[in-house]
């Protein structure tokens, strides 16, 4: 065969070459992400050997299928990496179709472009024993697979925090057929339009149409990400906007109460210069012991603290909650007022509204602690629950009917704590919630200082 006749009739991709490119594809999108708890084991590296021998498997057996069966062949070949990536990944069904839609394109342009380079080696450069083919495998895909997992880990429709709608997981679905589609049109008969004349000018069009259709969806998907991400922090922010509003107006309520309070102890010692029935003096007497458990509550030493746990405290008793603090208020001196106003507003929030669910009054149980240990400030809220809580990614799962329009609350919290380089814990066990919070004292006073 002659230089020109070999380049006019490039031989058809090895199926084994394509199954290890689709699997390949499907793995560098599984790794960046949250990955079910299979993956940490051994357990993760059976499942993946056997989707390997199974994808290789069907792409041998399937070998020389043509037309309509060749189509089925590679519908199928695609549902089995969906089957894998859904098996591996904690990602919800419409993410995990995006993922295999792009995962399917760049195996196919892994494919296309590595065997172009191999054929080359082979006719031009005479590189044609088997160990040269086998090298050039290795190279090609690794440093392709390289860059899709570099860009898997950057714009990944499957991480924590970005859910997929089904109007996009159809653009994506759609927008892949007519890649692939187009990537193959060469293959029609020669009658048909658009065709290919020579395996040269198929292997050109396949392998350029796959890279500037892989180019697409990924571009596709950072967009999605960048609105979805711009959103999620509008809604943060219009959150720590309300907390901050409703502890202003807290803030005039309790002055409102404390003006009272004031008034009313000058009519205790009134009343108590009028005359000297020792009934009325033990009604005072008690009045007063009330007015000195009210002054007591909630004096913490920070003023935005005791404003905001006082009317978090009014809204317990009034639903018969018991709600107990013992906080060091000066630790917070340094910190903004708003971001307090988000880790306490969105917490206490949360736990009353999960012992308003318990019918059992004695149950309803709040204790907030907060202290310094090692450099680090510790916040921890706690409170009794009953029934099950279910926790994804780390943040349990609203039981709310609109689950789109609940649960920022927590990632609001999450988010400020983030802000002064702090973690947040959350667990539930034996019917008691807990959330604890740990930020270093030091990166807290030098945020203020910033944001100042």
């Amino acid at each position: 065969m002659t230089v020109a006749d070999f380049i006019r009739d490039l031989p058809d991709i090895p199926r084994i070459i394509t199954a290890l490119a689709e699997w390949l594809a499907c793995l560098v999108c599984i790794l960046p992400v949250r990955r079910r708890e299979i993956a940490g084991s051994w357990k993760f590296a059976a499942i993946s050997g056997a989707f390997l021998a199974v994808q290789c498997a069907f792409m041998v057996i399937t070998d020389g299928f043509e037309g309509v069966a060749w189509n089925l062949c590679m519908a199928t070949a695609a549902l089995l990496m969906f089957c894998y990536i859904r098996v591996c990944t904690e990602t919800t069904r419409n993410n995990a179709i995006c993922c295999c839609c792009t995962a399917f394109i760049a195996s196919e342009f892994a494919a296309s472009f590595e065997w172009q380079i191999w054929c080359y080696a082979y006719d031009f450069l005479k590189l044609r024993q088997r160990g040269w083919g086998i090298l050039t495998l290795i190279l090609v895909y690794a440093i392709v697979f390289f860059v899709i997992w570099q860009l898997s880990r950057t714009i990944s429709v499957m991480d924590d925090e970005f859910s997929v709608t089904p109007g996009e997981t159809v653009m994506t679905a759609v927008a892949s057929v007519l890649i692939f589609a187009v990537s193959n049109l060469g293959f029609l008969p020669v009658s048909v339009p658009f065709a290919g004349r020579d395996s040269l000018e198929i292997f050109n069009m396949r392998t350029l149409v796959d890279l500037g259709g892989l180019a697409i969806l990924y571009a596709y998907q950072s967009q999605w990400k960048s609105t979805h991400i711009q959103r999620e922090l509008e809604t943060i922010q219009t959150i720590l906007n309300s907390q901050y509003e409703q502890y202003k107006q807290a803030q005039r309520a309790v002055d409102l109460i404390n003006y009272r309070y004031h008034d009313l102890k000058n009519h205790i010692i009134a009343l108590r210069a009028d005359g000297s029935d020792s009934q009325r003096n033990e009604y005072l007497d008690k009045l007063e012991n009330e007015i000195h458990d009210y002054e007591a509550m909630n004096k913490t030493g920070n003023q935005v603290l005791d404003t905001l746990l006082t009317s978090k405290n009014l809204r317990c008793m009034q639903h018969k909650i018991d709600m107990t603090c013992v906080i060091d208020g000066k630790l917070f001196d340094s910190m903004d007022v708003m971001d307090i106003c988000s880790i306490f507003g969105n917490a206490l929030d949360n736990a009353i509204e999960c012992e308003l669910k318990i019918k059992d009054y004695g149950k309803r149980m709040i204790h907030v602690d907060a202290f310094s240990e090692r450099s680090f400030l510790i916040i921890r809220f706690e409170n009794y629950y009953e029934g099950e809580i279910r926790f994804e990614r780390g943040l349990p799962v609203t039981s709310k009917i609109e689950k789109s329009l609940h649960g920022y609350g927590l990632k609001s919290l999450r988010y400020t704590v983030h802000k002064y380089k702090g973690e947040v814990q959350i667990d539930a066990r034996d019917n008691w919630f807990s959330l604890r919070i740990l930020i270093p004292l030091e990166v807290e006073k030098t945020s203020f200082e910033q944001n100042a």
